[in-house]
């Protein structure tokens, strides 16, 4: 039910944020405790404020409120992905490039299963990082479809 929640919700929400120039980065719906809760993600390259979350989120839940997609109640959020932002999506990937970014895998490559690196090429297929290891540079490539989950990851210098 949960995936047939977040296609109904990015189905509604994607209109609206294409119509305020905004762009939908993830849909969760997930309980937890005794609650359930509908997180919608939104960003747009100059970043995200309250009042663009205000809009979206009453909009939303407008129309969320017509169709009635959920039997519980839930707790809406509408907010940033924050510095941490997932990367779901090949666009994310390209976006992302010269970034610092957070890889795990499904099953391990030469005994790993997370990577952390800058990122360093995509080409739809294969996505490269770059890792630092003590004072040595190494190029790591993963398979696109290998990976389970992917972020930007923040860096202290």
């Amino acid at each position: 039910m949960s995936q047939k929640v977040t296609q109904t919700v990015e189905d509604l929400v994607i209109p609206i944020l294409e119509e305020l120039g905004l762009e939908l980065v993830d849909v969760e719906y997930v309980k937890e405790g005794k609650n359930w809760f509908l997180r919608v993600f939104i960003d747009s390259p100059k970043g995200i404020d309250i009042e663009e979350c205000g809009v979206v989120s009453e909009r939303l839940s407008e129309k969320l409120d017509e169709i009635d997609p959920i039997p519980y109640n839930y707790f809406l959020e509408v907010s940033s992905p924050g510095a941490e932002r997932p990367l779901k999506k090949e666009k994310d990937f390209h976006n992302s490039l010269g970034k610092q970014v957070y890889i795990k895998t499904y099953e391990p490559l030469d005994g790993e299963k997370v990577f952390e690196g800058e990122l360093t090429s995509f080409d739809g297929n294969t996505v490269t990082i770059t890792v630092t290891i003590k004072t040595r540079k190494k190029a790591i490539e993963i398979p696109y479809e290998k990976i389970a989950s992917a972020r930007l990851a923040v860096t202290f210098n």
